[in-house]
């Protein structure tokens, strides 16, 4: 018996040492840089200076009231919304569409690739491609549009506000959207063949199977599609900074608040500790929605039946 509690705490003790890389790189790019970023967020660190003072609540009582963060946030909301939604839908239709076993679709693996090789390419390369695609005056767009009549003169789009979102948005739909197809078809391929048997067999058909069961058995899934979507939203960065002007043009209406934090921090009087309470601003909004979606989402319990007791029985 002592022989096999010492072989376990021998085991356990290797456990512990081949678990320590990932522990120490943890905590040294991980931990500590978020626990360093609350720091930051109340100090005022900026510019040149190698330290900074704690002045408490300063940056984020400037925070509440800085219309260009509620701005940039009103973007990123706008912009992912407009990208979730179709992203959401497509992914969806696609899923049930290709995992059907009645319609058999071909290449099922084919179209999987395809549809998530735009989310292997970087964002950098993305953002020169579409900027090229939708260039003034010789762009291919602007061309094909000429061509076909729709427009008399080359069309300026990334001067105006509707069409940089929209591009913007459609860059993020067609990155992601691979990746939400590729979590519904899983999500649906673990549904037990049995329920729509079942369903079949008691005269429901492929439109009522889909509804009745597929979709409410994607709940969670979907859920975490859209909890997921919403943080990386929040963080949407690269894209509305590469294919425009830096700073979010035209009219600072592709500004999302991950570019007006870099703008903050490392442009112009290069204000740190002010990018920091931006920061953690993203962070306690991305936080509170993910939490009130959760509640609004979550199953509800059907409530219990009180048994009160009349005369002649119990109703």
């Amino acid at each position: 018996m002592r022989n096999h509690v010492g072989m376990q705490a021998k085991v356990n003790r290797y456990g512990y040492w081949f678990t320590l890389p990932f522990v120490v790189v943890f905590l040294i790019f991980n931990a500590w840089p978020t626990i360093y970023t609350f720091l930051l967020s109340f100090g005022n660190l900026e510019g040149l200076k190698p330290d900074f003072d704690i002045v408490g609540f300063k940056n984020y009582s400037k925070l509440f009231t800085d219309k260009y963060f509620w701005g940039a946030v009103g973007n990123t909301f706008i912009i992912w919304g407009l990208n979730f939604a179709p992203q959401l839908g497509l992914a969806l239709l696609f899923a049930i569409w290709l995992t059907d076993v009645k319609i058999h679709v071909r290449g099922k693996n084919l179209f999987r690739a395809i549809f998530y090789l735009p989310n292997l390419l970087t964002a950098a390369s993305v953002s020169l491609l579409y900027r090229s695609l939708f260039g003034h005056p010789i762009g291919p767009v602007n061309q094909i549009l000429l061509k076909l009549g729709l427009i008399d003169n080359a069309f300026m789009f990334f001067r105006s506000v509707t069409a940089s979102r929209l591009i913007v948005a459609f860059i993020q739909w067609w990155m992601w959207c691979g990746q939400t197809l590729i979590l519904l078809m899983a999500a649906i391929t673990s549904i037990s063949p049995s329920l729509y048997e079942s369903a079949v067999i008691d005269g429901a058909n492929d439109w009522q199977c889909t509804w009745k069961i597929t979709v409410p058995l994607l709940r969670p899934m979907m859920f975490y599609v859209l909890v997921t979507s919403m943080v990386g939203g929040m963080q949407m960065f690269d894209i509305p900074f590469l294919i425009t002007g830096m700073h979010g043009e035209p009219d600072y209406k592709i500004r999302t608040s991950a570019v007006y934090m870099y703008n903050i921090g490392f442009q112009g009087k290069n204000n740190y500790s002010y990018a920091a309470a931006i920061s953690v601003g993203v962070f306690i909004i991305t936080t509170v929605l993910a939490v009130l979606i959760n509640k609004i989402t979550a199953e509800r319990k059907p409530r219990k039946r009180r048994a009160y007791v009349v005369e002649g029985g119990v109703a």
